[in-house]
């Protein structure tokens, strides 16, 4: 997907649209075509549709035994709100649904774009949590090695 493609979709294309397609798109914008598409009609759906490839781009052999529940809140929607996710790791397997469900292991916090950076992996998360735009409480561990238990979709 281009640039044009994912600010001029509509929020039903993108729900129909596979979701490391989407996120394969998102590594080609720039900082200021991300900016615009997180701050459009389009930032939730885009949101939703980077949780949704999670589970395709899980790497079992790399997050070996860890079991872990991360709850997920992407701030600064335009009602105020944050978007909510669930990620789980157990037995080899990863899910993702909307909300916060169970006892959390792991909870991150942090805007929108800075969860975008560290979904495509162009952004240092270390230095991102240092700076205060991503926020984490709990299995700190589980937070620096959360990122290499996925692949990244290339172009």
């Amino acid at each position: 997907m281009t640039p044009t493609d994912l600010s001029s979709a509509t929020p039903e294309q993108l729900r129909e649209l596979p979701a490391t397609d989407l996120v394969s798109g998102l590594l080609a914008l720039s900082d200021q075509e991300l900016h615009a598409l997180l701050t459009s009609d389009n930032r939730s759906d885009v949101i939703s549709a980077v949780f949704r490839a999670m589970p395709g781009l899980f790497r079992p052999d790399r997050a070996g035994s860890v079991t872990m529940t991360a709850h997920w809140s992407i701030t600064e929607r335009p009602d105020g709100g944050s978007d909510d996710w669930t990620i789980r790791i157990a037995d080899g397997v990863c899910t993702a649904a909307p909300g916060h469900e169970g006892d959390a292991t792991l909870t991150l916090t942090m805007g929108p774009e800075p969860f975008t950076k560290l979904m495509t992996k162009r952004g240092n998360p270390v230095m991102m949590f240092m700076t205060g735009k991503i926020k984490a409480k709990g299995d700190l561990s589980l937070a620096a090695n959360f990122g290499s238990f996925f692949d990244t979709p290339t172009d």
